[in-house]
């Protein structure tokens, strides 16, 4: 027969407490994702390293450079050393182009004929593995299945084929196919990946770079001014239908004027959405006190 042992009321209430645990979603929306930077360098700031992270288009490029062990601090580095110089941007581009002229004219002149993995591979930070399970925190990423009409969730095996199909924006990059699937952008099914988190961690925290399309005087719209427009109230949609569901502990929106394609305004999104690191230390200290 084993032994009971009596804990008094006063020993449990010595106990220490654990700290808890926490997960990040970071969503798509382009250049806009830049702004996830000054989020990740807040988490570094507070001493949080999350359990667990998921991400679409722009926003599962960031979760990978943050679950291969990179601090926003070198994320900034790193991104402001080529996206700066327009050269360089100009040199990795040229280094992504098809191998012959029968590729590059298939189907016609168009920006689709990059292909997003060559190009990934040229500005992708060399720090982030080939594989998933080389990564240091687990990773979760996002793509659409075009014909199937349904999300498609990517944590093992080829991580850059993966960020790749989560990246592949429609009308400017072609479609990935992997495993009989033809595949496209992530954020067009789940723009701000939180509910795949659920139960993962403690507290989750989301970041929502979508936005809406900016009014700009009486410039005409061009056609892909409209698709991404478009496409931005549509994720947005899907957003607010996500967030009457069951919401993260934790939602920011580090809103920015510039547009999905605008990469070389690197310093301007991060300076539009510095706030944002307020934000959630503040946030995080308020769902940290709920949680206990």
């Amino acid at each position: 027969m084993r032994d009971v042992v009596a804990v008094s009321p006063a020993e449990i209430g010595d106990a220490p407490r654990r700290d808890p645990t926490f997960a990040i979603a970071f969503g798509g929306g382009g250049a806009r994702g830049l702004a996830h930077i000054n989020v990740i360098e807040a988490l570094d700031e507070l001493g949080i390293r999350p359990v667990a992270i998921a991400g679409s288009s722009i926003g599962a490029i960031m979760g990978a450079a943050m679950a291969s062990g990179m601090a926003g601090r070198d994320i900034r580095d790193f991104a402001r050393g080529v996206l700066c110089n327009r050269a360089e941007v100009t040199r990795r581009m040229w280094n992504s182009r098809p191998d012959t002229l029968s590729d590059f004219m298939a189907s016609g002149i168009r920006v689709s004929q990059f292909n997003i993995g060559r190009i990934l591979a040229s500005f992708l930070p060399p720090e982030i593995p080939d594989e998933f399970n080389s990564l240091k925190i687990p990773l979760q990423v996002t793509a659409t299945d075009f014909y199937k009409q349904e999300l498609v969730v990517l944590d093992e095996g080829d991580l850059k084929l993966a960020l790749g199909a989560s990246c592949a924006i429609p009308a400017v990059f072609g479609a990935v196919k992997h495993q009989g699937r033809t595949l496209i952008d992530g954020g067009i099914f789940n723009p701000v990946p939180f509910d795949l988190l659920e139960g993962l961690a403690d507290i989750v925290i989301a970041v929502d770079v979508v936005s809406g399309p900016a009014e700009e005087g009486r410039r005409k719209l061009k056609a892909l001014d409209m698709l991404f427009g478009a496409n931005q109230i549509m994720m947005q949609a899907i957003n607010q239908m996500k967030m009457k569901q069951k919401p993260p502990a934790i939602y920011l929106r580090p809103g920015t004027r510039y547009k999905a394609l605008e990469f070389l305004k690197i310093d301007r999104v991060l300076a539009e959405t510095e706030s944002v690191k307020d934000e959630l230390k503040q946030a995080v200290d308020m769902a940290v006190k709920i949680a206990a």
